[in-house]
């Protein structure tokens, strides 16, 4: 799959003021400043689709992206660290889980996790939630290009093994580097495949 046009649609505070749910839906999601919205700007092939901060916390509505007059791609907020009031935090997190819990086209949520560090509790109790919720996820690795491949492949085998404390089977992943387009026809092959399934 290449996409051709991702027009950005709508920003919404929950679910119910997102865009009618007559599309099929993907969304992302990681801990904040994990390269989220550069990744979403690589694999729509538009360097400034989704805005890209050094600042965590960016990300502060559901914004959702008409991909080829097919399919929605959502950009959620952060979970963690933010220079934002907790009670602002705390916002964010319930409109999350709400859009999460209560979207009924959305088909998949991908998760993303920095590949430079060693399992972080905070998305591992993500990703637990998500498995809790009966949510179907797939695990994104991020910024490949920022670490040696041994090493990045270490962490990766560290977050599954730890997941399997709460999982019987682990979610597929994927390697992605925003900088050099590793991942992106991976993920946008799984994306295709997932839509003709679900279409036939």
């Amino acid at each position: 799959m290449t996409i051709k046009e991702a027009i950005f649609l709508k920003s919404a505070s929950d679910h119910k003021n997102s865009p009618k749910p007559d599309k099929p839906e993907f969304a992302f999601i990681g801990r904040s400043n994990v390269g989220k919205s550069s990744l979403i700007n690589m694999i729509t092939g538009q360097k400034k689709l989704a805005k890209t901060s050094a600042t965590p916390g960016k990300t502060q509505l559901i914004n959702h992206f008409f991909i080829d007059n097919k399919w929605y791609l959502v950009d959620l907020p952060g979970y963690g660290f933010a220079k934002v009031p907790l009670k602002e935090k705390e916002k964010w997190q319930g409109m999350i889980w709400d859009y999460l819990k209560n979207r009924e086209n959305l088909l998949y949520v991908f998760v993303l996790i920095d590949i430079r560090l060693p399992p972080q509790k905070i998305d591992l109790e993500f990703v637990n939630k998500i498995g809790e919720e009966g949510i179907p996820l797939k695990l994104v690795f991020t910024k490949s290009d920022k670490v040696k491949k041994g090493e990045g492949q270490r962490n990766i085998d560290a977050f599954r093994s730890a997941m399997t404390e709460n999982w019987e089977i682990i979610p597929e992943y994927f390697v992605t580097s925003s900088e050099k387009s590793n991942g992106k026809h991976e993920l946008l092959s799984l994306i295709d495949e997932i839509l003709t399934i679900g279409i036939s």
